[in-house]
This record gives C-alpha cells, sequence and structure tokens, in this order.
C-alpha cells in the first residue's frame, strides 16, 4: 500500500461538560458525554521511502508546519522505530477554537493511517497511548465510539446514542481555551453526574437537554458572539448550548429544520451523530 485517500476525521460535540474539582496539581477533573458527528476533516497520505515527514494544506496557510498531525506522524516513528516517511495533505473543514475536537481527531486519524500504510500493526490501546501525548481528546478518536468521560478527559466509558440530528453554529470570534480554565468565575463544583442517570433520559433531544456546561459562562464572556448564536437558536424554536471550551453551539433539530437567515460571518450547518467513528475497524483492540 502506497497511498491513502480521504480519510476522515470527524468532529465531537460535548452532549455536557461538568468541573467537578480541581486537582493538586491544576488540572480540572470533568465529567462529559463525547459524541462523534459526520462533520469532518479529510487526511490524504503518501508512502515517502525517503523518510521525510511533509504536510500539504489545501487551504495555505490555514495551519502551523508543526501542526498535530506532523507530531502525530513523528511520535508514531519514535515509539516503533519505524523509519518511513509520509506526505501529509490536510483538506480542512472543522472550524479552529470551536470546541469541536478538529485537531485531535486529524491527529488519531493520522495514527489509524500511518498504523495501516507503514504496516505497523500495533493495538488501539498502544495508539491510544501515543495519542494521549499529543492531546487529552485524541484517545476518543482513536476508540472510535460515543464516549461518557471523566477525570481530566483520559477515562472513557464507550456508549451508545440514539440517532439524531443538530445544528451546529459557529461564529467568527474564538476564546483561549487555558484563559478560560484560569478565570476565577469558573464554576468548579458542579455536582457529581452517572452515567446511569444520563442514559435514563431517553431520547436524543432528552440526552442533549442533560446537565449543562460549566465552560459556557466565562466564554460568553470572554466572546459575546456566544451568546448572540445560542439567542439565534432560541429564535428558531431551538434550545442551544456550547460544546467544549467553544465557541461552536448547537441543538437537537429535526432531520430538515427551517432555519432563518444568519449573519453571513457564521458558519450554519446541519450534522448527524455517527454510529461510530469511520476508521473504527482499521486497528485491533
Amino acid at each position: 500500500m502506497k497511498r491513502l485517500y480521504d480519510v476522515p476525521a470527524p468532529a465531537k460535540v460535548n452532549l455536557f461538560l461538568h468541573i467537578v474539582g480541581r486537582r493538586p496539581d491544576g488540572y480540572h477533573e470533568l465529567q462529559s458525554v463525547f459524541m462523534l458527528i459526520d462533520w469532518c476533516d479529510h487526511l490524504h497520505f503518501e508512502r515517502l521511502d525517503s523518510g521525510a515527514i511533509e504536510r500539504v494544506d489545501s487551504t495555505p496557510g490555514a495551519l502551523p508546519a508543526d501542526d498535530l498531525c506532523v507530531r502525530a506522524a513523528r511520535a508514531l516513528r519514535q515509539a516503533t522505530g519505524c523509519t518511513q516517511g509520509v506526505r501529509i495533505t490536510l483538506d480542512k473543514h472543522l472550524p479552529a477554537q470551536a470546541g469541536l475536537g478538529g485537531g485531535s481527531s486529524d491527529a488519531a486519524s493520522t495514527l489509524l493511517a500511518l498504523n495501516r500504510l507503514w504496516n505497523l500493526n500495533l493495538r488501539r490501546e498502544a495508539l491510544a497511548r501515543i495519542g494521549l501525548a499529543l492531546g487529552a481528546d485524541v484517545p476518543f478518536f482513536i476508540g472510535g465510539h460515543h464516549a461518557w468521560v471523566e477525570g481530566i478527559g483520559e477515562r472513557l466509558t464507550p456508549i451508545a446514542l440514539p440517532r439524531g440530528h443538530l445544528v451546529l453554529v459557529k461564529p467568527p470570534g474564538g476564546a483561549s481555551t487555558p484563559q478560560i480554565f484560569a478565570d476565577p468565575a469558573l464554576k468548579r463544583d458542579s455536582k457529581t453526574a452517572t452515567i446511569q442517570g444520563f442514559a435514563a433520559n431517553g431520547n436524543l433531544d432528552s440526552l442533549m437537554a442533560f446537565g449543562h456546561n460549566d465552560l459556557e459562562p466565562v466564554a460568553r464572556a470572554l466572546c459575546p458572539e456566544v451568546g448572540e448564536c445560542l439567542h439565534w437558536l432560541t429564535d428558531q424554536g431551538l434550545s442551544g448550548r456550547m460544546t467544549g471550551s467553544g465557541t461552536a453551539v448547537f441543538a437537537p433539530c429535526g432531520a430538515n429544520p427551517v432555519l432563518g437567515p444568519a449573519p453571513a460571518s457564521w458558519q450554519v450547518r446541519v450534522c448527524s451523530n455517527m454510529d461510530a467513528h469511520p476508521l473504527l475497524d482499521w486497528c485491533d483492540g
């Protein structure tokens, strides 16, 4: 195998995000549910016998030269002793600073693709360990299923979710995740939830209404457009919340929602959740 084309890297949304404590080392203990959705970046890989690791952007200047895809390729080589190279082309569709996990998903799909392209045959657990050093969300995308998430994001319990649709809205503004977590106004003492309590809510609309996002009030203060997007969803008759550290927001909807006009600078997209990651069967374990 010399090439792999059109490798998907799907986004995720946090159905809720509770901060339940803070560890002595400063990291926050959280609870969340990560849900895979069908909005994806796409990557193309060409094996290079020279050993070089190269990246080509379909949109020049959109990413730094040493992005998570390149770092993932280097980390995989370092972990395995592989000497093969690769040219990675990234078709970037997922917005940055959105809370959708785009960079982490790109890194996970890179690890899964190169594990196959370089004939390394690492198991899922080994790839997840490599991915964790790149970012806390990377193991989730390697795991391949929706997940109940705890700890600092490293404890994952696969869960099944009913199929459904959602409207995603991303304003042009972003918010710094470290700045949000450092803000004194951040609520850090949400009551601990249980996976059984979450699962008891039934259909996807009810599951999306479970809990709240503790990061949202701080993100709204830093980026008022978050509140504007949520107000727009309310005007459409939908109940929205922010995903992750933002600044994208989402709301459950029908398969073909009738939506009013939104500002031209916003990205508005109707998505569906997935049954599983499209690369689930690309490794064992």
